[in-house]
């Protein structure tokens, strides 16, 4: 079992000139959005995995991840989704990670960083708007069942 300690923030588009690597389309979804387990199945390029996530606390949480055969993930994404499939681009700049999203949720760029500590002070980039973090609309599985982005301003 692993720990995610991450901050997430609402970012614009001049993140692209901070000298970001080439972008991975993601596909995700969610098999589970209950706040105690989140599961989640991701298809990255050609590589799956099964992601669980437990109750966040503070910046925190328990999360396991196991790759899994990606002709299963299509099938679990197809037949066991428990609201709409997230398409978004993954880039990545230093130690940020930024998604872009598409479909239903065009317009919406986020920006999360991973932490060593909850207290760890980071120095925010130019191309953040505000942080997100303890905003549940903004989580990835609250996302998954959301018709439109929310507020980005």
């Amino acid at each position: 079992m692993g720990k995610e300690i991450e901050r997430k923030f609402l970012a614009d588009i001049s993140f692209m000139s901070y000298g970001v690597t080439a972008g991975h389309r993601l596909r995700q979804a969610y098999l589970s959005v209950r706040p105690e387990a989140t599961v989640r199945v991701r298809i990255a390029d050609s590589r799956a995995t099964l992601t669980i996530k437990g109750i966040t606390s503070g910046a925190t949480r328990s999360e396991w991840e196991y790759a899994i055969p990606t002709d299963d993930a299509v099938r679990m994404i197809d037949e066991c989704s428990c609201g709409n499939v997230i398409d978004k681009t993954r880039y990545i700049a230093g130690r940020w990670e930024i998604d872009v999203f598409h479909g239903a949720l065009e317009g919406l760029i986020l920006a999360e960083i991973e932490l060593d500590s909850e207290d760890e002070q980071v120095e925010l980039p130019e191309f953040i708007i505000r942080e997100v973090t303890h905003d549940k609309r903004y989580y990835n599985s609250m996302l998954s069942s959301c018709e439109t982005p929310p507020p980005i301003r």
